[in-house]
């Protein structure tokens, strides 16, 4: 419990400020931090009875004498969790130092136990990077999803609850992909702010079922437990949140892409590829959004399923005439607002933010160019694929994949 590294530097330190030796001893009475490092490594035999007994014990020099390892001084011990875990010693003549004893202990357990609790931090944080990584690359054909149901119980968590996965990313604007771990002149690294991005996250997600983990630099998964009641609304507003308070610190921006609910590890699986797709398309298609949905790209995903050949195919076969016009990108935007708005003239023309005579005027236009009606669905329902293939551009991004912890 009591590590050699962190006994040493609080042997060293006080020792500097009080202007006595200080020495600090496990439990078996070996020396393992002193300001005289000469005397690491070796027995502190009054050691052994101060942590039999928990009770302070002096010694002045002849009592030393007899002692191995011990010169005149005081000896305490070192409590925590109700043991004794060593001891903390300060060597001078007992009047001197009796003055010390106390505060240099209390400093020494106080010390201890801010070391145990990051470890124990630590420790948790690895467990949920590891919970989670194994929930992210999940095939039932290696690992029975019971088996992940027990590790998580382990750690705390039931996996068997209404869950839902979000995926956070984190980038530094202007430097390319694979070097945003990388120190730059001026702007952060994702890597030195891991904690307080872990940090910020937790605070917006913290009920204790709440698994939060990093799958890579600038990337943070969360397995968010759904409460009753708890809407898709109330969570998007939750990562727009966590956006904001992140892309409010110099030089860094943020997304989220959230999955659909689940109760088992095959669907946590599921849930938490679709946030990351939810993420990877929502910049294709929604650029100015933080906040990605994948219930709202679920046409997008299937496009992108299909391959990068059969998508352009269906683009330059349906859509030909209409991408030579200088126009292309309002019309692809009106034939896109015109189907999300239900094939209603007044609902398209407030998602385009224009006239309704301008929608009429550009459906007019691709009627004459394309020669057929957009009245007619099953024309407009091409032609609305057609478009959206043609936002989605290139193919799947393997990098992406890579980052987000999938196979």
């Amino acid at each position: 419990m009591l590590s050699p590294s962190l006994a040493q530097e609080i042997a060293g330190d006080t020792s500097a400020v009080i202007g006595f030796n200080v020495l600090i001893t496990d439990a078996e009475g070996m020396v393992i931090g002193s300001g005289d490092s000469s005397r690491v490594g070796t027995f502190h035999e009054a050691s052994v009875e101060v942590v039999r007994s928990q009770e302070p014990a002096t010694h002045n020099a002849s009592q030393a004498q007899q002692l191995r390892g011990v010169r005149p001084g005081v000896t305490l011990p070192l409590i925590a969790g109700g043991q004794a875990v060593g001891t903390v010693g300060i060597t001078g003549t007992p009047a001197q130092v009796r003055r010390f004893g106390l505060l240099v202990k209390r400093q020494t357990e106080i010390l201890l136990r801010e070391s145990v609790m990051l470890r124990s931090r630590l420790l948790a944080e690895r467990a949920g990077e590891k919970l989670l990584a194994d929930i992210a690359a999940y095939d039932p054909e290696v690992v029975e999803g019971d088996f992940l149901v027990f590790r998580a119980a382990e750690l705390g968590f039931d996996l068997r609850q209404r869950r839902i996965a979000v995926a956070f990313e984190v980038t530094v604007p202007g430097v390319p992909a694979h070097r945003q771990g990388a120190h730059r002149q001026g702007a952060p690294t994702l890597a030195l702010v891991r904690s307080e991005l872990l940090r910020t996250v937790g605070e917006v997600f913290a009920d204790p079922q709440d698994i939060i983990a990093t799958t890579a630099p600038g990337w943070i998964g969360v397995l968010h437990r759904l409460p009753s009641g708890g809407s898709l609304e109330s969570l998007a507003a939750d990562c727009r949140r966590v956006t904001d308070v992140i892309a409010a610190q110099d030089g860094l921006t943020a997304r989220a892409g959230i999955g659909e609910p689940a109760t088992s590890v095959g669907g946590l699986h599921d849930s938490y590829q679709d946030a990351c797709e939810a993420l990877r398309l929502g910049t294709r298609v929604a650029g100015g959004s933080a906040v990605h949905l994948i219930t709202d790209l679920r046409v997008h995903q299937v496009l992108t399923a299909v391959g990068q050949s059969a998508r352009n195919r269906l683009v330059d076969l349906t859509t030909a005439d209409l991408r030579t016009q200088p126009d292309w990108p309002a019309l692809r935007d009106t034939i896109t607002a015109w189907c999300e708005s239900g094939f209603n003239l007044v609902r398209a023309a407030a998602a385009l933010h224009v006239h309704r005579n301008t929608v009429v005027y550009r459906m007019n236009k691709i009627e004459q160019i394309t020669g057929r009606p957009l009245r007619e669905h099953r024309t407009t329902m091409a032609l609305y694929l057609a478009c959206l293939a043609d936002q989605l551009g290139g193919g799947t991004d393997s990098a992406v994949r890579r980052r987000r912890g999938g196979r």
